[in-house]
């Protein structure tokens, strides 16, 4: 159903890229934003880490005290198949969302001197980018290869089809983050994620419930197939072993889940969106309204940017600026 008074159709894909290839990749999520818009959908929802990958079951040559070679090649590599933003790939989603007429939200890694940061990136139908958000705290061996975001790139936007934000992953067991999208006014609450665990679904139906907002949780279906021949990765695997299974899902303001959990391969989910249902569940519970306790408990969210750098002039100003072709090798 295409958007008429606060309902719409919306999809989250499950599916794994074309790792360590930008190209091939993009082709897919051209591909399947297609799909998703022929069946129907506004809003198109991918995973964490699309574009070109999560380097799931990889050590990056890492022991404490100690880096391989080897190690610092595939990061290399990792950092060459990662995105500028903005950049061409950045431009290449922006024109397939145009073209199918949507809005797009998917997980990226982007690059920013010698840094990684996994990210999300939203699109309009008119193909304009609207803003990004930074994972705010890697997790586990995560933190080996993707720095932090701040509280700059946050962003919960005012579409056509509602208010659109995006946690990462496990960002999402970060209570105080959930409290800041909720207090946004949050209402399309997208979660791309590499979980898929039993407890990850929970997790979903909690925050809708929490919220009182729709969720739209978009996993990777990722055999070893999807990864290159020569991809180190830890264990014995064959090449149809699943890595990871996906359990994407789409859950309403109460916590029903409407259309999965998908842990069968590949797939595009899709849910009617209907935005008031959102009032009806907080008619009994608004976290950051009538049933918060500001005399009691209060949040406090920074949300400037925080450079490492800061160019200070004699004139008062300054500059955060660092020259993107300090990393200018081969790509």
């Amino acid at each position: 159903m295409r958007g008429s008074a606060g309902r719409f159709d919306a999809a989250v894909v499950q599916a794994a890229p074309v790792a360590f290839d930008i190209d091939a990749t993009l082709a897919k999520v051209a591909r399947l934003t297609g799909e998703s818009a022929a069946g129907g959908a506004d809003l198109v929802v991918f995973p964490e880490a699309f574009v070109s990958c999560y380097p799931r079951g990889i050590t990056f040559g890492a022991t404490v005290g100690s880096r391989t070679a080897e190690g610092r090649a595939w990061f290399r590599r990792y950092w060459e198949s990662s995105i500028d933003v903005p950049g061409p790939a950045v431009d290449r989603l922006g024109a397939i969302a145009s073209e199918h007429d949507v809005h797009l939200v998917i997980g990226v890694m982007e690059r920013e001197g010698g840094t990684l940061y996994c990210a999300v990136l939203f699109f309009a139908p008119s193909g304009e980018c609207l803003g990004k958000h930074r994972k705010l705290m890697p997790t586990a061996a995560e933190r080996l290869v993707w720095g932090q975001g701040d509280g700059s790139t946050m962003p919960v936007l005012e579409t056509p089809l509602g208010r659109l934000g995006a946690v990462i992953c496990w960002e999402n067991y970060m209570p105080l983050l959930r409290t800041s999208m909720y207090a946004k006014g949050i209402q399309l609450y997208c979660a791309p994620t590499a979980d898929a665990r039993d407890t990850w679904i929970a997790s979903m139906q909690h925050i809708a419930c929490e919220g009182r907002c729709f969720v739209l949780s978009a996993g990777q279906f990722a055999r070893r197939s999807d990864y290159p021949d020569d991809y180190p990765i830890d264990g014995n695997h064959q090449p149809d072993d699943v890595l990871c299974r996906g359990a994407s899902m789409i859950v309403s303001p109460l916590g029903e889940i409407v259309a999965g959990p998908q842990i069968d391969g590949e797939a595009i989910l899709h849910a009617e969106i209907d935005l008031g249902q959102i009032a009806e569940g907080k008619y009994d519970f608004d976290a950051v309204g009538h049933y918060a306790r500001p005399d009691v408990f209060r949040l406090a969210v920074n949300e400037q940017r925080m450079p490492a750098v800061v160019f200070e002039h004699g004139d008062g100003l300054h500059s955060v600026d660092r020259p993107p072709e300090s990393l200018d090798v081969a790509r």
